[in-house]
C-alpha cells in the first residue's frame, strides 16, 4: 500500500474485481479506491480495517434510469426517499429521468431547479438527464454544457402532457443536433402507429393489457431508430427492452457500426406475464413484462452481450394511482431497492455469477453514462461498493422499503442476497436497514 495516506481497508474472501472475484484488500484514500492488493497485506499504521470475511465486496451499483419526480410529483417519490432506497439496496449513484417532475428537465433553468432541489437530499450520488422534446431543441446544447449526461425522449406518448413524445421529423432533428455535439440520445422505442391499432381493453385481465402493447411496437420503433443513427452516425440507447424480438435488429447494427446500447431491467427479466393475477397493477409497465420465452430471449441477449446493462425503471406512483384496471392504472414499476437481489437470484439459477451481475448492473451503466470514477474496484476510482451476503435470503415486505409508496410487484417473494452495508466514497452510508445523512454528490457529466 502506498501508505501514510490510506485511511481504510476493506478485506473480504471474495471481491468482484474487473478481473474476476478473488480475496483481496481493497485500501481506500481520501475516498478513492488507492490499491486493490493481496488479502493478508499488513494494513498501514492509523487505517481501519473493515473485514468482511466472506461476504462479497461489489462495485457500488450505477442505475442511469430513475423516475426521483421531484419536484412537483413528490407525493409520488423524491430524492430524500430514493436515495435512501437506492442506498439498502445496494446503489451508489444514480440518473434521474428528467420526466414525472414539474419542472421536467427540458430547459438549464429546469435542471437549476432539479439540483437546488436533491442538492441537500441525495443519499447517494446523483446526476441528470435531459428531456428532448418537441419545441425544445434549441435547449439541447445548453443543457448538454451544463452537464446533463444525455438527452431522454418517447416515440409513443409518455403519459404527462408536459413531456410530448417526438414524431419521425422531430426525433430526426434532435438526433442531428445531439449528434452534432457527441451526446448521447436515450429512447423510449415503441411505435404510436402500432399502438394504436393493437386491441384496447379496459378491466382486470393482464392478457388484454398485454395485447395492447405488442412486441411489434418495440420492433418497429426500434428498427426506425436504427435507420436514424446509422444515417446520421448518432450514439443512441434503447431503454427498458422488453421485446426479445428485436435483440436480433440490435446485433446486426453493432456490426455494422451502428452506436446503438440497451438495456432491460430487473422486472423484464425475473417477472412473467403468465404469473401476473387479475388486477394487479403493480405488474404494469410500458412496454411490459412479456411471456416466459420471450424473458429466456433477453437473458440470452445478456449472456451474449447485446444487452449492456440492467437498471431499475424506477417509476412510482402514489397507491390510489394503482387502480385494478390494467387500462387506467399509472405504469411503473417500483423496484430500485431490490433491484439487486431480484437479479442475483434469477441470476445464479441460471448460472451466471456476481461477476456477471457487477459487470451488467455497475461497470456498463456506469461506461454508459461515461462516469469514469464508478462501476469498478480498481484503483482511481471512486471508493464506492455494496456488501453482500449471496447466500442469504428474505422476503419482500412493501412496508420495510424505503420507497414513499410501499407499492412492488415484488411483494411477498423470497430473494437471494442480502445487501449487508453500502459505502460512498469510503464512508458507510448504509449498513443493515440504517441510513446516514444524506452523503450523496450531484454529478456532471464529464466532471
Amino acid at each position: 500500500m502506498s501508505g501514510a495516506d490510506v485511511n481504510l481497508v476493506l478485506r473480504s474472501t471474495r471481491v468482484v474485481t474487473p478481473e474476476g472475484t478473488r480475496p483481496a484488500a481493497v485500501a481506500v484514500a481520501g475516498g478513492t479506491i488507492d490499491a486493490v492488493l493481496a488479502y493478508d497485506t499488513e494494513v498501514p499504521a492509523g487505517a481501519r480495517l473493515e473485514d468482511f470475511g466472506d461476504d462479497v465486496l461489489l462495485p457500488g451499483l450505477v442505475d442511469t434510469h430513475v423516475h426521483v419526480n421531484d419536484p412537483g410529483r413528490t407525493e409520488w417519490e423524491g430524492f430524500w426517499t430514493a436515495t435512501r432506497a437506492a442506498a439498502a439496496g445496494g446503489i451508489t449513484t444514480l440518473l434521474d429521468m428528467p420526466l414525472n417532475s414539474l419542472p421536467p428537465t427540458t430547459t438549464v433553468d429546469h435542471l437549476r431547479t432539479k439540483r437546488q432541489v436533491a442538492a441537500t437530499k441525495a443519499h447517494v450520488d446523483t446526476g441528470f438527464w435531459g428531456g428532448a422534446v418537441p419545441a425544445n431543441v434549441k435547449d439541447l446544447r445548453p443543457l448538454h454544457e451544463a452537464g446533463v449526461f444525455g438527452f431522454k425522449c418517447f416515440l409513443s406518448p409518455s403519459g404527462v402532457e408536459e413531456f410530448p413524445e417526438l414524431d419521425q421529423e422531430q426525433l430526426a432533428r434532435s438526433m442531428a443536433e445531439i449528434a452534432g455535439f457527441g451526446g448521447l440520445l436515450i429512447v423510449h422505442a415503441e411505435d404510436p402507429r402500432h399502438l394504436a391499432a393493437a386491441p384496447q381493453r379496459s378491466g382486470p385481465a393482464y392478457a388484454d393489457f398485454l395485447a395492447s402493447r405488442p412486441r411489434d411496437a418495440e420492433n418497429t420503433a426500434i428498427e426506425g431508430l436504427i435507420a436514424h443513427a446509422r444515417r446520421l452516425n448518432a450514439r443512441v440507447h434503447v431503454l427498458h427492452l422488453s421485446s426479445g424480438d428485436a435483440l436480433p435488429l440490435i446485433a446486426a447494427a453493432r456490426r455494422d457500426g451502428v452506436r446503438v446500447t440497451v438495456e432491460s431491467c430487473p422486472h423484464f427479466l425475473t417477472l412473467t406475464a403468465e404469473e401476473v393475477p387479475d388486477g394487479a397493477t403493480e405488474f404494469k409497465c410500458c412496454p411490459p413484462m412479456r411471456e416466459a420465452a420471450n424473458q429466456d430471449a433477453l437473458w440470452d441477449g445478456l449472456a451474449d452481450g447485446t444487452i449492456d446493462c440492467i437498471v431499475s425503471d424506477h417509476s412510482p406512483c402514489t397507491t390510489d394511482l394503482k387502480t385494478p384496471d390494467f387500462a387506467s392504472a399509472w405504469g411503473g414499476i417500483s423496484s430500485l431497492q431490490l433491484g439487486l437481489p431480484a437479479i442475483w437470484t434469477e441470476a445464479r439459477r441460471r448460472g451466471h455469477s456476481l461477476d456477471d451481475v457487477a459487470r451488467w448492473m455497475s461497470a456498463a451503466p456506469a461506461a454508459l453514462a461515461g462516469l469514469a470514477r464508478k462501476g469498478a474496484i480498481e484503483a482511481g476510482r471512486d471508493a464506492d461498493f455494496a456488501v453482500l451476503a449471496p447466500d442469504e435470503t428474505f422476503t419482500v415486505d412493501p412496508a420495510e422499503l424505503f420507497h414513499r409508496n410501499q407499492v412492488t410487484a415484488y411483494a411477498g417473494r423470497t430473494l437471494h442476497g442480502v445487501v449487508k452495508s453500502t459505502w460512498l466514497r469510503g464512508r458507510r452510508i448504509a449498513a443493515d436497514g440504517v441510513l446516514t445523512e444524506p452523503a450523496g454528490r450531484l454529478l456532471e457529466r464529464n466532471h
